[in-house]
């Protein structure tokens, strides 16, 4: 699928086309977050992860982000994970509650056994809570799904999404999120995805944050070479910067 195979680029390019205009017009935002952990002694593990979204607001009621996210680990000096994702979004907002819109996507996880994904498709949500203190929404979706594996086979398919976001603000300074996605294989029953975070965020300036995240990705029909392992887990702290 060349159209798919070039998500990736087209995502740069609206990405600098997107900061360009919003440099001038200041309707832009960017937050990054950055972890690192580093251990010696009886064994030697070295991990690495960074995520970015840049949002913008084209008017009131249209809006759009990109996300990109690596993860690199190493331990003994033998690479143990290596992750790379990028997507990028547009949302129309037909009022406070309800939004529609349309994402495009990519990701590269050979531990997992995946050389390449692409995915497009539409999403829809509804803004259950917005605020002051609980902010809530929930999404469905429709992607179709292009992968090529490590084992030089690929698919192609139909994929379903459900997602649901909850945010609690404690105090001006600290707040709570929890979110879950699940993905479903409409050609295949077996092959669906759980994907789940749990965040305590604290503002420590006006352009930094401290975030204690726990992450679970689960998938009941891995492939590549690790049959044997569903559930991966990751346990971060993490500097968020603000722009």
């Amino acid at each position: 699928m060349k159209l798919l195979k070039m998500i990736p680029l087209l995502v740069i390019l609206l990405l600098l086309e997107v900061v360009s205009v919003g440099a001038a017009e200041k309707k832009w935002s960017d937050e990054g977050e950055l972890s690192s952990v580093n251990t010696g002694g009886n064994t030697n593990v070295s991990t690495f992860a960074a995520k970015n979204i840049v949002k913008y607001k084209f008017s009131e009621k249209v809006e759009g982000n990109w996300k990109v996210s690596a993860l690199n680990s190493k331990t003994e000096g033998i690479k143990t994970a290596e992750r790379y994702a990028s997507e990028l979004r547009g949302d129309h907002l037909f009022s406070e509650h309800i939004y529609a819109g349309l994402s495009v996507g990519w990701l590269k996880d050979k531990f997992a056994g995946i050389d390449a994904r692409y995915y497009v498709g539409p999403v829809a949500g509804y803004r259950v809570l917005h605020g002051p203190k609980h902010f809530l929404k929930t999404e469905v979706g429709l992607d179709y799904v292009s992968e090529d594996y490590t084992n030089n086979t690929s698919s192609n398919f139909l994929r379903g999404r459900a997602f649901g976001a909850y945010e609690f603000h404690l105090t001006d300074l600290n707040k709570f999120t929890q979110s879950l996605e699940y993905l479903y294989d409409f050609d295949n029953a077996t092959n669906y995805n759980i994907n789940t975070v749990s965040a305590m965020v604290t503002v420590l300036s006006q352009n930094f944050s401290l975030k204690t995240s726990y992450e679970v990705k689960f998938d009941n029909d891995p492939i590549g070479a690790r049959l044997n392992k569903k559930t991966d887990t990751m346990l971060a702290v993490s500097l968020l910067v603000n722009f």
